[in-house]
């Protein structure tokens, strides 16, 4: 049964660069059906260029892990196909697998399995498809170092007719001799790696784009008209953990940049990682931060791709807990989610520095097992999943725009 939550949202402030109220936005949140059956959880949603919605998800049984994925049409969703089974998965609640496609038959979709007895001694797998879904060939490993050591914390986007991938690499922390390390093992740091893919697994370019990196934050990309760019947490000697961005702009990648200087000092990874959206050269990031009490979730924009950046903007309640996702809905306003607490929530946020006011999505949980909430677009719907920690399931459901 459809459960219909009308929602009218109110202004809550207006920033200084605003001289004009602008309308009220009137919101209607949708829960519908999901495809994912009980023992369900890491969601993520993906739209292609044709607006075809794919909803990947993790079902756990026993021993054996089996991952999922359904398109969208309307409110109804496909019967699920099966991507792949396995009982020596890395399955963690922050790194979650992926599926992207290029909006004809071509699929993608990764997951974690694990290379060694150590905790995080685990490699990304890459799944392909070229019937849609349909059946998928076996899988490779995305990275080549062949150590024993953390890799995850995946983006897969298309590009052209390829796809970009980046990912945290951790082959600088491994020891050799030291196969049950931890976290707290690590001799070198982690680093942010990227790779061009074809949908034959035919690797074109792989490049490092910082040697040292936040561990366990998730990155993000996007691809603007001048190329491809990817957002993360970076790490200093002096355990700033902020936000940085590296750009491929003329056949060259830029050195890291910061998206802005919230001055973070923190001594270990919050594992809270932004999320970028882009239109044409317009870009959007959103991101938690607790470089001051109480934490906030804030946004930035930039007009050239991300070479410079506006002044940030607050947008959460003051009870933040992060997991953010982002979609522009026009040339000025964007869709921004977070967690405040154990709601999911939800804004719209104009790029002159305007918010209208917040929506409340669905009650989820604060525990690492209620996951990361996610948010796509597809035409005038917005489409969100997250996993609900109680019915042990992932959940769905729309607003319309």
């Amino acid at each position: 049964m459809i459960n219909i939550i009308n929602i009218t949202l109110v202004l809550v402030f207006l920033a200084a660069c605003s001289g004009e109220k602008k309308p009220d936005t009137a919101m209607t949140v949708v829960e519908f059906s999901s495809p994912a059956d009980s023992l369900t959880a890491e969601p993520h949603l993906f739209t292609d260029s044709w607006g075809n919605v794919l909803l990947s998800w993790i079902e756990k049984q026993k021993d054996t892990s089996r991952f999922w994925f359904s398109r969208l049409s309307g409110t109804t969703w496909s019967t699920p196909t099966l991507i792949a089974k396995g009982s020596t998965w890395f399955v963690n609640w922050a790194d979650y697998p992926m599926i992207s496609s290029d909006g004809g038959a071509n699929y993608v979709a990764h997951l974690l399995e694990k290379s060694g007895k150590s905790t995080y001694a685990y490699d990304v797998k890459v799944y392909l498809s070229n019937d849609s879904g349909k059946t998928w060939k076996s899988p490779f490993v995305l990275h080549d170092d062949g150590k024993q050591a953390e890799h995850g914390f995946v983006t897969l986007i298309p590009y052209g007719e390829k796809i970009f991938v980046s990912w945290l690499d951790g082959r600088n922390t491994a020891m050799e001799g030291m196969e049950n390390m931890d976290h707290s093992g690590h001799h070198g740091a982690m680093s942010l790696r990227a790779a061009v893919i074809d949908y034959q697994g035919n690797k074109s370019g792989e490049w490092e784009l910082d040697n040292k990196t936040c561990d366990c934050c998730q990155t993000t990309a996007a691809i603007t008209d001048d190329g491809p760019i990817v957002i993360y947490r970076d790490r200093t000697d002096a355990e700033i953990r902020d936000l940085s961005i590296v750009r491929y702009v003329n056949g060259q990648w830029t050195a890291p940049k910061p998206v802005h200087s919230d001055n973070w000092k923190i001594a270990g990874c919050p594992v809270n990682g932004p999320r970028v959206s882009v239109s044409a050269n317009r870009v959007a990031i959103a991101w938690f931060t607790g470089a001051t009490e109480p934490a906030h979730v804030n946004v930035v924009f930039s007009e050239d791709g991300g070479a410079t950046f506006g002044e940030a903007m607050t947008i959460d309640e003051g009870q933040a807990n992060g997991r953010v996702d982002i979609e522009w809905i026009d040339e000025h306003r964007c869709v921004v989610s977070w967690m405040e607490g154990a709601l999911i929530k939800a804004a719209i946020v104009h790029s002159d520095g305007e918010r209208e006011g917040v929506v409340t999505v669905a009650t989820s949980s604060e525990a690492r097992s209620s996951g990361f909430p996610q948010m796509t677009r597809s035409g005038n719907l917005l489409v969100f999943a997250w996993t609900d920690d109680v019915a042990k399931r992932v959940k769905v459901a729309s607003i319309s725009i």
